[in-house]
């Protein structure tokens, strides 16, 4: 496992997602049959290109391959009779690729999405439980708090990290995980346009898979974590899976300034499951990116999403408690959890935990937790705990 160093969430994915970009020229005038070839066809240029990135993820002495990052914006940027698809089956992992739009600016976008002091599992609460970006001497940049874009003849901006996600229960299986990336985030201008890839490439295997629970209506971000494994699924509760390996390109790009607009193309391949076997198929893959693009293009356009300088304020006083006043807010979240599923009918009353099972939680997972409950106020939802508690006022 790796060593956790810093609180920074990579967002915007934020789950299991990742990105590709540059400039060059437009594939659909120069190469023609792009278009004409499947996705899913292992001739395709388009998946190759993400894999190239994929490679530059894992090695940086690679290099970065320009005409794969003009290939995948090109092919984000352009028409589509469908917004997803299935992609080849590449280290024995199966893929899909979803695209959407967002009403928000690029600025915009970056500042909420990409910002050490503002967790990504706000941007993705229904996939993201946590995500730290952890930092090694020598190997890992810190996550910018503001960004600048880049001009026409500017150079790419690329940031390199190691991050730690913890993601929400499956939809299908309630199944959970925890697993290692290599992140490296690329932030361009392709023809005039604001750019930004992030590529992900998961390290080793995750943790083995734990039973959690969707508490009520998964747009409502409640979730409960038991920390046994299995499933909650019926006939799986003894299985104990993993993630073999996951690695994704997101291509975030400017597509429209009346109004502004941000398109999103995600090209992501999972291969997971137990005994070796892998148990993923596209639609899964399909299913779990709709569900965050969901919830993601509902609070970045929402008329009650704080301002950044907001949303960062907060952080900053969560962060400055010390632990144990944090833990005693943490600890009134998990006990509203544990409530709601034993009325849900999700667990039973002897199976509720004790405070000493979690009072091992990292500083950074419990501020993280705390902010989506601030964050659910904010927007006007539901949340487990009053704003009292999450903010003493």
């Amino acid at each position: 496992m790796i060593k956790r160093c810093s609180t920074n969430p990579s967002s915007g994915f934020r789950w299991l997602s990742l990105a590709v970009m540059i400039s060059l020229l437009t594939i659909f005038t120069h190469q023609p049959a792009l278009a004409a070839i499947a996705l899913s066809d292992s001739s395709s240029l388009i998946p190759a290109a993400a894999m190239k990135l994929v490679g530059f993820c894992a090695d940086p002495k690679v290099g970065l391959d320009d005409q794969a990052v003009a290939i995948l914006v090109d092919y984000v940027l352009g028409p589509k009779a469908n917004k997803e698809a299935a992609l080849p089956k590449l280290q024995e992992a199966p893929g899909a690729y979803y695209e959407f739009d967002t009403r928000i600016n690029f600025s915009g976008f970056l500042q909420y999405s990409y910002n050490h002091q503002i967790p990504s599992a706000l941007t993705s609460p229904a996939s993201l439980r946590y995500s730290l970006w952890i930092g090694l001497p020598g190997e890992a940049q810190k996550m910018p708090g503001s960004w600048k874009l880049v001009l026409p003849t500017g150079q790419p901006v690329i940031i390199r990290g190691l991050q730690r996600d913890a993601i929400t229960p499956d939809l299908t299986t309630g199944v959970y995980y925890e697993y290692d990336l290599k992140r490296t985030l690329i932030l361009l201008n392709h023809k005039g346009r604001q750019v930004l890839i992030t590529i992900s490439k998961q390290i080793d295997k995750s943790n083995v898979g734990k039973k959690g629970f969707i508490l009520g209506n998964d747009d409502d971000w409640n979730y409960y974590y038991s920390g046994e494994p299995g499933s909650a699924k019926t006939g799986l509760g003894w299985v104990k899976s993993y993630i073999y390996d996951f690695f994704s390109v997101a291509v975030y790009v400017e597509s429209g300034s009346s109004p502004h607009m941000v398109r999103s193309g995600v090209f992501q391949w999972i291969r997971a499951g137990w005994s070796g076997v892998n148990f993923v198929k596209t639609g899964h893959i399909i299913k779990g990116m709709k569900r965050n693009a969901k919830n993601l293009k509902a609070i970045l356009e929402s008329p009650n999403l704080p301002a950044p300088k907001q949303i960062i304020s907060t952080y900053q006083q969560l962060s400055a408690l010390p632990k144990n006043d944090l833990m005693e807010k943490y600890t009134s979240l998990q006990q509203a959890r544990q409530s709601l599923a034993v009325l849900g009918g999700k667990i039973k009353t002897n199976e509720i935990k004790k405070q000493d099972s979690y009072t091992n939680a990292p500083k950074e997972q419990i501020i993280e937790e705390l902010m989506l409950e601030y964050f659910k106020i904010a927007l006007g939802k539901s949340s487990l705990l009053g704003k009292k508690v999450v903010l003493g006022y």
